[in-house]
């Protein structure tokens, strides 16, 4: 106890921000996922938002939210009830009042709780707190809309662009509340607006003006801190599910020699993938976003018989319409890794929520007999090692592999410690550099893995072609030249 703050130790502590979904909570709750984890905790997160374009403003179905449980141990979920909820305006209490901790910490925008907002989220009366039986909780009504605006006043931003900062205000209340430092967070608002100073500077000043505020009143008399938890020396960087699945494989490219290629089309939540492949022109990546899901796996067949590490990305909808190009693949014996990351219902479903609905569709969703590897990732960091070992087993064994993941692996995050790539093995694929004596047979297998070799288009002495009647004699194929027939 110092003077009039009391500062208590948690085991772990769950916060959840909620608002509109242009109120900028998945910032927020990366920001203080991120300033988390450098200081060593346990940590686990939850992007949740809605699966419209954009609901009306102010309703319950346009809400967005990120939770964030951190601990002083290894944590490996979300959690399911929350100690703080910062309902940015009356929809997202109304959406996530159920998830609270018996004793919970509401902070909400008290400048957006007017007689027309609650109305709009569903309120019968014009006091959500008794309608909603919170009266046991400590509910703080911050008028952080009016304070954000009095806090980047200097900045000279019109009152729309001043309003857009208050999820930076909430952030400062969060990290007096638990003790985090604002160091991280103020050199990521100003890298992130590099470009726009003003509106860094306005972000920096409302981020300290929640601070300060959470410093200064007497509604959040306890203050608390989460120490860092025990985990294997190393260096450590807070990672998402698709993000470790595009770094695995462009780790299994490296070590195979192969140059990667991603041929997708955009679907939710895989997008993620395509787009931080697109990233690394500098590692030899090669991407392409197709017309449709059938075009995206076939370029990547394509790819794949060129020689590349071929991959492509898809959820269930994708999946199902890239079934017969699967077939073709695991056919024509080439190295291809489709990457599943799944979601809820049949046909366009739920974009964004998780839900394990694609293993039947995984495991026997082709026609004919068309056996293929199946392995799923089970939290977002172990996604960089099964990505990678999709990846060795695709090229070494000459077969397409499914890799499964879910919304929320994909969307969530973790600390990951960045391995030295000496842990992972070399991948070898078995590549035919010159035609084997009798003449090279594109069926034969190996002995020892027994997959075939891969032929890559213009080596010399393994040509393939069309027809019966003529003797190659480079390799004792027997071939045939329409021209001289």
């Amino acid at each position: 106890m110092e003077g009039e703050n009391h500062i208590s130790e948690r085991d772990d502590v769950v916060i959840r921000f909620s608002g509109d979904s242009g109120d900028g909570m998945q910032m927020t709750g990366k920001l203080f996922t991120d300033t988390a984890a450098l200081m060593g905790n346990g940590i686990s997160t939850f992007p949740d938002f809605p699966a419209e374009i954009r609901a009306p403003q102010g309703t319950v179905s346009g809400v967005s939210g990120f939770q964030v449980h951190i601990g002083d141990h290894p944590v490996s979920t979300p959690g399911d009830y929350c100690d703080v909820l910062v309902a940015m305006n009356p929809a997202a209490l109304r959406a996530n009042a159920r998830w609270l901790k018996p004793g919970a910490t509401i902070i909400c925008d008290g400048d957006t709780f007017n007689d027309r907002s609650v109305e709009r989220a569903g309120f019968r009366t014009f006091d959500p707190v008794t309608e909603m039986n919170l009266q046991d909780y400590n509910v703080v009504f911050p008028h952080m809309t009016s304070m954000t605006r009095e806090a980047v006043a200097t900045v000279g931003l019109d009152p729309k662009a001043a309003s857009k900062c208050k999820n930076m205000f909430a952030l400062g209340i969060c990290f007096c509340i638990y003790n985090r430092p604002l160091d991280h967070a103020v050199d990521f608002i100003r890298r992130k607006f590099a470009k726009k100073p003003a509106l860094a500077e306005a972000n920096v000043l409302a981020l300290k003006g929640g601070y300060n505020y959470a410093s200064n009143t007497h509604a959040f008399a306890n203050t608390y801190v989460v120490r860092p938890a025990p985990l294997p020396a190393g260096l450590y960087r807070s990672i998402s599910g698709n993000q470790a699945t595009a770094w695995g494989l462009m780790a299994a490219s490296e070590k195979s020699g192969r140059p990667l290629f991603c041929g997708s089309y955009p679907i939710t939540p895989a997008t993620a993938i395509l787009e931080e492949l697109a990233k690394r022109k500098d590692l030899n990546v090669k991407t392409l976003q197709a017309e449709d899901e059938i075009s995206g796996i076939c370029t990547a067949i394509g790819a794949a018989y060129a020689g590349n590490f071929a991959v492509t990305t898809t959820s269930g909808p994708g999946l199902s319409l890239k079934s017969e190009a699967i077939g073709l693949a695991v056919m024509t014996e080439l190295p291809l890794v489709i990457v599943d990351v799944q979601r809820g219902g049949p046909s366009t479903g739920l974009p964004t929520k998780p839900e394990q609905a694609d293993l039947n569709q995984a495991l026997w969703g082709r026609n004919g007999e068309c056996p293929l590897v199946v392995m799923a990732a089970s939290t977002p960091s172990n996604c960089f090692h099964y990505a990678f070992w999709a990846g060795k087993i695709a090229m070494e064994h000459m077969t397409p592999v499914l890799l499964l993941s879910d919304g929320f692996i994909a969307n969530g995050s973790e600390p990951w410690r960045i391995p030295s790539m000496k842990e992972y093995p070399k991948i070898t694929p078995p590549i035919v550099t010159r035609a084997p004596e009798g003449g090279f047979q594109p069926y034969a297998r190996d002995e020892k893995r027994l997959a075939r070799m891969w032929a890559l288009p213009g080596t010399k002495g393994v040509e393939h072609r069309v027809g019966g009647l003529e003797k190659d004699s480079l390799s004792g194929a027997v071939s045939h030249d329409p021209e001289n027939h």
